[in-house]
């Protein structure tokens, strides 16, 4: 045979075996893709199902939060029907409670899928039913004018079994539902995972493919050069290839594509979160406050009636209604502190002898059976610190170490000192730190529940028992100081909370001021004082007038902060500003800047409900601030304070030309 016939056949073997290489690769790029695309709808299918299962979730627990708000809210309002007497409180009653009864029509309806949950509905609606005619018997009482007997029985329905099981049921809704999202959660997160994982791998076929693809048309073109007879196969070759690049193209587009989708999940997942917490944050606060608004109403209502009878209890009543609206100024407090908004009026404290001034109120608050040891292992060091905001924080601690030891066991407070490195307890920087740790024997609590022992309103306390506002507040108050807090603790065992504040260094005071402490005003304060008030709200502006001809003082009224210079300029003389910090136009200390040109060395004290960055920027120039809402003798103790301290820096008071 010629050498010509034997190049002949090489060249027919090498086309050949190029022709079984290139429908080999186009298999498997076909296969490869059916499989991408099958692989991507199925998963795809699996995280909407399991989507749909956590937002269902989601709607239960935030249905059930909003139902325990509505049967809280007609209960309070029920209380206010049977005080009052009044028919139009009674309708709103009957409302909200048949309001009640649809959201469990509503929690039926989505709940259809678990059979607990529709047994727990079934025995809801039950003890919805034995609750609602045990009400509608207290308020069949009120309207048939027997008020004694329907206050007898509201006070005792307060404690009925069917509120309990009503409790009960409810915190079994959220517990099971919780349970569920996590296993849906973990399900939607192993989906995105499993997504993750197919893409990878179809996607390096994908390029193992383009790879061959390559090489296969390269090696075509090469024998397109070396046999221009075969010039029509190599054409088709070439565009077999160019399909299978098309190919791996599109499904590299649609993997982009579900990366995209999965992102939007996750952002969707996260909102859902968002929208939880914010649940369960409004529901606490609502019940909260409808409950101590409870308070405060009855006791007015109560007092009007009992005043029109000439009765000698409105004084008792009236004390009821102000004891409500202290605990409502304390949850607004406490939300301040824990939203970093309320600004704090430091002092140097040192721990130990702060904490030596709250033994009696400690021995008060938790009892007999409760042993409370105190240890300092510190070396007096000071802090700067909020000592109200410090006193309230070890309180509430205390408090919560009772409720875990059931009423019984010690109670152990430890000053001490420590030198920290950066980042060695939360985000703390380096540095000296005085410490005070509380330590209980109480329950202990398990990792799942330190995780979110300072989210606002969680608690794992009965219904009732505490708003699960106490850690979030002190953990507000600590990072507002410029601390840290850690806390230990293990399933019976006992917890260990402790605070970290930053060491302050002490400085003699110096003679100025030390005399300035110590000097008393010109004009005493019963001979009282000549006091512009800039207030924008009428009713607060009217109010606070009469408190001050309480105390004996000479008030001039001004609603407008613009109109403060003119009232000023026409007053003969003004001891003293008391100015709101935030109203429109003007706020209290641009207006205390503006005056004090006209009224050189005048008293000022600011008054706010919520100072906002102001206090954080020096804006107050020193001059004592109150807080609303303020008492009488809160009002006179701040005049007094700032009338002392103009008379020691600028005894001359005399009006500018």
């Amino acid at each position: 045979m010629s050498e010509r016939g034997t190049s002949g056949i090489a060249e027919a073997i090498h086309a050949h075996w190029r022709t079984i290489l290139m429908v080999v690769v186009a298999l498997l790029g076909a296969g490869v893709l059916a499989a991408l695309i099958n692989t991507l709808g199925d998963s795809t299918r699996q995280r909407d199902r399991a989507q749909q299962l956590q937002s269902r979730s989601y709607e239960v627990m935030i249905l059930t939060r909003t139902l325990s708000g509505t049967m809280a809210k007609a209960e309070a309002t029920l209380g206010r029907f049977v005080i009052s007497g009044d028919q139009s409180i009674g309708r709103q009653y009957s409302a909200e409670w048949a309001r009640a009864g649809q959201q469990i029509d509503r929690l039926d309806t989505i709940t259809t899928d678990s059979r607990i949950q529709q047994g727990r509905v079934d025995a809801l609606r039950k003890a919805y039913q034995a609750r609602g005619d045990q009400l509608s018997l207290i308020a069949l009482s009120t309207r048939y004018k027997k008020n004694d007997q329907a206050l007898a029985r509201y006070y005792e329905a307060r404690d009925g079994a069917s509120l309990q099981q009503l409790e009960s049921l409810l915190e079994g809704f959220i517990a099971t539902e919780r349970a569920l999202l996590r296993e849906r959660s973990s399900a939607a997160q192993a989906t995105i995972a499993s997504s993750n994982r197919a893409a990878k791998v179809f996607a390096g076929f994908g390029i193992a493919i383009v790879l061959g693809a390559i090489v296969l048309g390269w090696l075509t073109v090469r024998a397109q050069t070396q046999r221009a007879v075969a010039d029509a196969d190599a054409d088709a070759e070439r565009q077999r290839a160019v399909d299978l690049e098309a190919a791996v193209a599109a499904a590299t587009a649609e993997l982009h594509d579900e990366a995209r989708e999965r992102e939007a999940a996750e952002a969707k997942l996260r909102q859902m979160q968002k929208l939880e917490a914010v649940g369960q944050l409004t529901g606490g606060i609502a019940h909260d406050f409808n409950n101590m608004l409870a308070v405060v109403l009855g006791g007015i209502e109560l007092a009007k009636r009992r005043h029109a009878e000439g009765s000698s209890e409105v004084a008792r009543h009236l004390d009821s209604a102000a004891e409500g609206a202290n605990r409502a100024s304390a949850l607004t407090r406490r939300l301040l502190a824990f939203a970093r908004s309320e600004p704090l009026l430091p002092v140097s404290v040192e721990a130990r002898e702060l904490i030596a001034g709250m033994s009696d109120l400690l021995d008060r608050t938790l009892g007999d059976t409760i042993r409370v040891r105190v240890r300092d292992t510190g070396a007096a060091w000071h802090i700067w610190v909020d000592r109200h905001g410090l006193e309230n924080a070890l309180l509430n601690l205390a408090v919560n170490a009772r409720d875990a030891m059931d009423g019984r066991g010690t109670l152990t407070i430890t000053t001490g000192a420590a030198t920290l490195d950066e980042d060695q307890v939360g985000r703390c920087a380096a540095g000296d730190y005085a410490t005070i740790a509380v330590r209980d024997t109480g329950c202990g609590m398990a990792d799942d529940v330190l995780e979110r022992v300072f989210e606002p309103f969680f608690t794992t306390k009965p219904v009732g028992r505490g708003t699960g506002l106490g850690l979030s507040q002190i953990f507000g108050f600590v990072q507002q100081s410029g601390g840290e807090i850690g806390i230990e603790s293990s399933p019976g065992k006992g917890c260990i909370v402790t605070i970290y504040l930053p060491r302050h260094i002490t400085v003699g005071v110096t003679g100025t001021i030390a005399a300035s402490l110590r000097a008393e005003p010109t004009r005493t304060a019963a001979e009282g004082y000549d006091i512009l008030v800039v207030e924008d709200d009428p009713r607060v502006l009217a109010a606070t007038v009469d408190v001050l001809r309480e105390l004996g003082h000479r008030p001039i009224a001004c609603g407008d902060p613009l109109l403060a210079a003119a009232i000023a300029a026409d007053a003969p003389v003004i001891d003293l500003i008391l100015s709101d910090v935030l109203m429109p136009g003007k706020t209290g200390p641009e207006l205390v800047a503006e005056l004090s040109a006209a009224l050189p060395g005048v008293g000022v004290v600011f008054v706010t409900g919520f100072a906002g960055d102001a206090a954080e920027h020096d804006e107050f120039g020193g001059h004592p601030v109150l807080r609303k809402p303020f008492t009488i003798a809160a009002l006179g103790a701040a005049i007094d304070a700032a009338m002392v301290a103009r008379d020691a820096n600028a005894p001359s008071r005399t009006r500018a030309a």
